[in-house]
């Protein structure tokens, strides 16, 4: 891929009876897969402003059905976890970027009809997992809530709550937890959703590879990490509207990076 660094001195290594992924990532790769994810982003916005769009409506959508609980207990971990559904919102972004690749006819029935993977639902399985993961999260951020706040609650002043003792406690373990499963979550999806765009792979296979990916290329990966966490938390600073450029641009320089790390 023009603009992706290469290093043909190091081979890629073969995962178990799955795709060859590169050992030899570097910082200049992500630097790379962004200024290509841009391009991609101006060079076809139509598509990136509908998922951006998409994820936008979503994140109001749950923040509207917590407020309207007026349950704030809901609504910390809710927008924390809410990042974790981006990975399935993009899935139609790294077709857009594979056929724009490919000079293929870009249309939305073709870029739509990614989420139906190649006839065999191991992306809709991959989608339920993502579904799974996002509930666990919030599962476990009440539980957290419960060990910490049950006796105290959240009160009238909840920002006066979360800097008492129990409060801070709380922020402390919960986004230590949250940041352990987020990036797990991050390791399992990160390569395989845009692999299984690509190649006829059963959704094992694809998180075998990604997990393969992520653990030879640690640091680089790392860093991909948390360049995503920082502009996708920003991003939902204005209302979560910022997402609407936020998440494309991710979207297309996460299938760059997929091509620079798989064989």
């Amino acid at each position: 891929m023009k603009g992706l660094p290469t290093n043909p001195g190091v081979p890629a290594a073969p995962t178990p009876s799955g795709p060859q992924v590169a050992s030899d990532l570097a910082w200049p790769d992500l630097t790379a897969a962004l200024a290509a994810g841009w391009r991609d982003f101006l060079a076809m916005p139509r598509f990136g402003l509908f998922f951006g769009g998409v994820y936008v409506l979503a994140g109001l959508a749950i923040g509207w059905a917590t407020m309207s609980g007026r349950n704030l207990t809901w609504l910390i971990p809710a927008i924390a976890g809410f990042p974790l559904v981006a990975p399935f919102v993009a899935v139609g972004l790294y077709e857009a970027s594979r056929r724009r690749a490919g000079r293929e006819p870009l249309t939305w029935r073709a870029v739509l009809g990614a989420l139906k993977g190649h006839g065999d639902d191991q992306i809709l399985s991959m989608g339920v997992i993502v579904f799974v993961a996002f509930s666990f999260w919030m599962i476990i951020a009440h539980a957290i809530f419960a060990v910490f706040m049950a006796e105290s609650g959240m009160g009238r002043d909840p920002l006066a709550a979360l800097i008492t003792p129990s409060g801070l406690a709380m922020l402390a373990v919960g986004s230590t937890v949250g940041a352990v499963l987020a990036f797990t979550f991050y390791a399992m999806t990160v390569i395989s959703l845009p692999l299984l765009v690509e190649r006829k792979v059963d959704f094992l296979t694809a998180i075998i590879a990604s997990l393969a990916v992520v653990r030879r290329n640690f640091a680089v990966m790392l860093g991909w990490a948390a360049i995503i966490a920082a502009l996708l938390f920003v991003a939902m600073l204005p209302s979560f509207l910022g997402l609407i450029v936020a998440l494309p641009v991710l979207g297309h320089a996460t299938w760059h990076l997929y091509v620079r790390a798989v064989a």
